[in-house]
């Protein structure tokens, strides 16, 4: 099982590298991240978008533009469009987003004649944190594109889940469904949900893994907390996912970890497409897209 980001280089370069595809990739930190990707051996690069500006990143940032592949296009649509033009007519392994609008950029993925999602798929957002205060990687879902996902909802991010944990060398992932509680109150929907997933685990509907809840944050990842609360349970203080009841619970934890946590390491990628998408945040370090682009190559088929 891996447990480090250094652990994914590594597996990436004893592997034949993916191919990255970026899109409208004309600002210093995609082209940065792209960049180290491409010098650490875990992908070829190819940036989409005015290669003149792109040039002038290199420049300023003292990079060697040779060791990128550069598919000039100076209008910012068109260069979103033909990126995900590439990935899915198999000139690229993944995507990734650059200096684009959010919006724009699934716009593209979304489109049902152009796009990467196949039809009745369920696009959403895995995150993996390396958090120094917990003994291996920690997996959650869905902090940036489901706003309040429903119960099919979250049976397809419980799978993207396992997938994701998958590629990690993880065969058995344990998923806790986290609540505000652990009690099985009626009255609280992302309760009654998390009880509902955890029978569809256990009845093999989401084969795979093992998974409970409803769990409360502190017992899914603090043994000490589940023996005080007497919760026997296989994944109370030793999960490897976390899936949280809304994007609100999910995109806190993710940012609190980022903002007040030392030394934590992150990446994300959207998933339910037919290609890894990454989607990181602007406020997101050079670090951590690198980290995406590397969590992207290593699940990419």
């Amino acid at each position: 099982m891996i447990t480090s980001f250094e652990e994914i280089y590594e597996v990436l370069r004893a592997k034949t590298r993916k191919r990255l595809v970026a899109a409208w990739a004309v600002d210093d930190h995609t082209v940065t991240a792209a960049y180290k990707a491409a010098e650490l051996g875990i992908v070829d690069a190819i940036l989409v978008g005015d290669k003149d500006m792109i040039a002038k990143v290199c420049e300023a940032e003292g990079l060697d533009i040779t060791k990128l592949t550069i598919v000039h296009n100076p209008v910012e649509k068109d260069a979103i469009t033909q990126a995900v033009d590439m990935v899915r007519e198999g000139h690229g392994d993944f995507l990734m987003k650059g200096l684009c609008s959010t919006d724009k950029y699934l716009r593209a993925i979304l489109n049902k004649e152009r796009g990467l999602l196949p039809p009745k798929a369920v696009l959403s957002h895995v995150s993996v944190i390396r958090n120094p205060n917990y003994h291996k990687l920690i997996l959650l879902s869905d902090m940036a594109v489901i706003p309040a996902p429903d119960l099919k909802q979250k049976v397809a991010i419980a799978k993207y889940l396992v997938a994701t944990a998958k590629a990690l060398q993880n065969n058995c992932p344990k998923i806790a469904f986290i609540a505000a509680t652990e009690q099985m109150l009626e009255g609280m929907p992302a309760c009654v949900d998390a009880a509902i997933l955890s029978t569809k685990v256990r009845r093999g509907e989401i084969p795979g893994c093992v998974g409970d809840g409803p769990l409360a944050l502190d017992v899914a990842v603090n043994k000490e907390a589940a023996q005080i609360k007497k919760l026997k349970s296989e994944v109370a203080g030793d999960a490897d996912c976390l899936l949280f009841p809304n994007i609100e619970s999910a995109n806190v934890f993710y940012k609190t970890n980022s903002m007040l946590c030392k030394d934590v390491e992150q990446a994300a990628l959207m998933v339910g497409g037919s290609a890894p998408c990454v989607l990181s945040s602007r406020a997101d370090s050079i670090q951590t897209k690198l980290n995406s682009i590397a969590l992207a190559a290593i699940c990419a088929k």
